[in-house]
């Protein structure tokens, strides 16, 4: 735990420093009015998630790439130092006594929270291995080669490898997601306030609904999984998104940086990709306005954002985007197979609707759907069946916005409508519950919660939203306190828990030892570079730098 606060302290001087002068150059003086909606913590999120991206393609992602951006912070911090003091001293005069108390404690709770709990399965099959690599060689041609799901890039694997401090020679460390985490739960205390919880907003529907992801990912948060990365970027966004909404936010500049944080979820995952539709409303302002500049300026960024996401695809796979085959463009001697590719796909596909038989791939959605319906739990059902009427509620609700010239309803149904194509997109390609509960959870709160709050006027608000919250706190946190204190340990106090890691075989390959796994399929961190299988001789040069063929041309 004394770890993990260590890096995140480091990561909240990083982030804030590198946010804070990217929103002040891109703004200039609309810095202020961006700085709450947008946050410089998370603008530095996503500017460090790109650097880390970039610096993997040269080099490896360790000490010399945070001494770089150290530099940079201190040379930033030099420069910008009325800035800074001018914004600490808002900070000292804004934040009182009380909210310090309340940040600190959720600080160590959710430091405690990142140092232990249960590894996810996925992480000693391929997350802690795809990590291990970035730190030890930044990007190898072909990677995918020697295990498909090394060719899974996500820009969450760079962000972890950066501040994973194995350069220090003790264990690498996973502590972003919790970082993440322990963000969004700052945001979402925003909720309790006795003003807000007088007069609820949609805003605060949307922060209950993040509440209730971080009590269910507390005890998981400790794995580095690229799905936990996109949710909590998710709700953030819409969150925000909502807030500029309720406030009649009328300046582009805001809507414009929270969609480029949108093009950084795409690099972490591609499920969540289609929340780029927000980009729309930022887009429209800045036409309407003859932006040209500033058009351009937002275009290039997202294309910054995206680059070298595609770059490290092309290296590590040879496709543009892997495993989707459709975008073929380049024929290197490491390109994974057409045909490996596509059975990865299907193989992702039919994984993510609950089966292991990629044979599977291809049936009727009146053959796999009602079955995917059947394994899913109570609460989720019910948040199903939610969705599948808010998707019918918001259709409803445009045909009336239209037929009664509602202009008001516009922004509404935008946010509520990207989130409708994001959770049907979903639903019909991959609809594992990690893959987007965000979207499956957020969607019926926005529409369900619209219509409480706009065409319920004559309820008591106040008591319904009341008793709601309290039933919702009661029963959510004594299940919560429960599963704490169940695994409450002091063994973590200092250190994280490590990775896990499995008994494996090791053989020899060009003079290197090469491991994979004595039984199932998965080795974890420790014995490096492996495989899930005993790969043959797929160098392409005589080092791991040259990179892996495939094995038809090996």
């Amino acid at each position: 735990m004394f770890s993990v606060i260590l890096i995140w302290l480091y990561m909240l001087f990083t982030c804030y420093v590198i946010g804070f002068v990217c929103i002040r150059i891109l703004t200039g003086r609309d810095a202020y009015q961006c700085r709450k909606e947008t946050s410089y913590l998370y603008a530095g999120i996503g500017a460090v998630t790109v650097y880390a991206q970039f610096f993997s393609i040269f080099w490896k992602v360790g000490l010399m790439a945070n001494l770089i951006l150290l530099l940079i912070c201190i040379l930033c911090v030099v420069v910008f130092r009325r800035q800074f003091l001018e914004e600490l001293h808002t900070c000292r005069l804004t934040i009182s006594p009380i909210k310090v108390v309340f940040i600190l404690v959720l600080f160590l709770v959710f430091a405690y929270g990142t140092s232990t709990g249960v590894i996810h399965y996925d992480t000693g099959l391929y997350h802690a291995q795809s990590i291990r690599w970035i730190e030890e060689y930044g990007v190898v041609p072909g990677l995918g080669n020697l295990h498909s799901r090394l060719a899974y890039n996500s820009a969450a694997f760079c962000l972890s490898a950066f501040y994973s401090m194995a350069f220090l020679g003790g264990q690498s460390y996973h502590c972003c997601a919790g970082f993440l985490a322990f963000l969004l739960a700052l945001v979402c205390m925003e909720a309790f306030t006795k003003e807000r919880i007088k007069r609820p907003r949609l805003s605060d529907f949307a922060r209950l609904t993040a509440v209730y992801y971080l009590l269910i990912i507390f005890d998981e948060m400790v794995s580095p999984a690229s799905d936990y990365f996109m949710v909590l970027l998710v709700f953030y966004i819409i969150i925000r998104w909502l807030d500029l909404m309720e406030r009649k936010e009328t300046l582009y500049l805001p809507y414009a940086l929270l969609s480029v944080l949108g093009v950084v979820v795409l690099t972490v995952k591609l499920s969540g990709a289609l929340i780029l539709l927000l980009v729309l409303k930022p887009a429209f302002m800045m036409i309407k306005e003859k932006r040209g500049k500033e058009i351009f300026r937002f275009l290039g960024l997202g294309v910054l954002a995206v680059l070298p996401f595609l770059v490290r695809n092309v290296i590590l796979s040879g496709w543009l985007i892997y495993p989707f085959t459709a975008l073929d463009f380049f024929t290197f001697d490491f390109k994974i197979p057409k045909g490996m590719a596509e059975y990865d796909a299907r193989e992702i596909q039919v994984y993510g609707r609950g089966f292991s038989d990629v044979e599977r791939y291809g049936e009727a959605i009146t053959d796999w759907l009602p079955e995917w319906i059947g394994s899913l739990d109570g609460t989720n059902k019910v948040f199903l069946a939610m969705a599948l009427g808010g998707v019918v509620l918001l259709i409803l609700l445009a045909v009336y916005a239209v037929l009664k010239k509602k202009k008001d309803m516009l922004d509404f149904l935008h946010a509520a409508g990207t989130l409708a194509v994001c959770f049907l997109f979903w639903l019909f390609s991959a609809p594992l519950i990690r893959y987007g509960c965000v979207f499956l959870w957020l969607l019926p709160v926005l529409v369900w919660g619209y219509l409480y709050v706009k065409i319920s006027p004559h309820l008591d608000r106040f008591k319904i939203y009341f008793i709601l919250l309290a039933v919702f706190g009661l029963y959510k946190l004594s299940a919560f306190g429960t599963e704490v204190y169940k695994g409450a340990s002091a063994r973590y106090l200092i250190y994280q828990k490590d990775y896990e890691n499995f008994e494996t075989t090791a053989y020899e390959l060009h003079g290197i030892t090469f491991y994979y796994p004595v039984s199932g399929d998965r080795v974890g961190y420790r014995d490096f570079p492996s495989a899930p299988q005993k790969a043959e001789d797929i160098f392409l040069g005589d080092s791991i730098e040259d990179g892996f063929k495939d094995v038809i041309h090996s």
